[in-house]
């Protein structure tokens, strides 16, 4: 019963907030961006009231303020709300079928750069000129590295599109790890106790050789996530 609660509390949260910031939201990202971090609030409200979950943040030393690259895991639909809270302005790389959702697509537009997976090398034009833009304009844009979110325990599979941007933009890569899917585990309804994690690790300073960033990427990420999860368990 309090997984199907809290699942509710999510949807009816994300409508409430999504509805009444809209028409402020239509011509401001700013407004955007406060939806998004209301939401955070009201879901980890929710979760400690329900199930006690607390939410930490590590690492903010290694956080940027001002336009960046983050490599980020994705264990979970938590991890689409959290960066609100976690960045100053952050933006989405997010599949294009998002946009036809109620209310959350319309967020997604703002919000996001929507990319038609499908596409292949589109895609990642597309994706590569929006980070661009978000950059230059002082933004975080935040990529998923496996491209979608992965169960708690599943192998690493990272996507070359990290590495196009890392090399094409010439930034530093900064990472978050996280552990969230433990509470909030992938494609289930299910909410459990817990205590979620995410930690910003020291950046990938630009210049690395492709194959000498996606090492050393997937080595610290994994690393610092495997650490994470076995902290969160620890708590359950």
């Amino acid at each position: 019963m309090v997984a199907i609660f809290s699942a509710f509390w999510f949807y009816a949260s994300m409508t409430a907030i999504g509805v009444a910031l809209s028409p402020w939201a239509v011509s401001s990202s700013a407004a955007a961006l406060a939806a998004g971090r209301a939401l955070d609030r009201c879901l980890r409200f929710g979760m400690r009231w329900m199930l006690g979950v607390r939410v930490e943040v590590r690492g903010l030393e290694h956080c940027p303020d001002g336009g960046a690259l983050v490599a980020a895991k994705h264990l979970s639909t938590y991890d689409s709300v959290a960066p609100f809270s976690l960045l100053p302005r952050p933006i989405f790389v997010l599949k294009r079928e998002l946009l036809s959702l109620p209310v959350f697509g319309f967020y997604a537009k703002r919000l996001g750069v929507p990319i038609d997976r499908s596409a292949g090398g589109a895609a990642l034009r597309t994706m590569l000129k929006g980070a661009k833009a978000a950059i230059a304009d002082g933004r975080q844009f935040v990529v998923f590295v496996e491209g979608t979110r992965k169960p708690v325990d599943s192998a690493p599979d990272y996507k070359t599109g990290i590495a196009l941007l890392y090399g094409q933009l010439r930034q530093p890569c900064y990472i978050l790890a996280l552990n969230t899917g433990i509470v909030w585990p992938h494609n289930s309804w299910a909410r459990r106790k817990g205590k979620i994690l995410f930690e910003f690790l020291p950046p990938i300073p630009p210049g690395l050789p492709t194959e000498d960033f996606m090492a050393e990427l997937q080595t610290r990420l994994e690393a610092a996530s495997d650490r994470l999860i076995a902290e969160g368990r620890g708590a359950q």
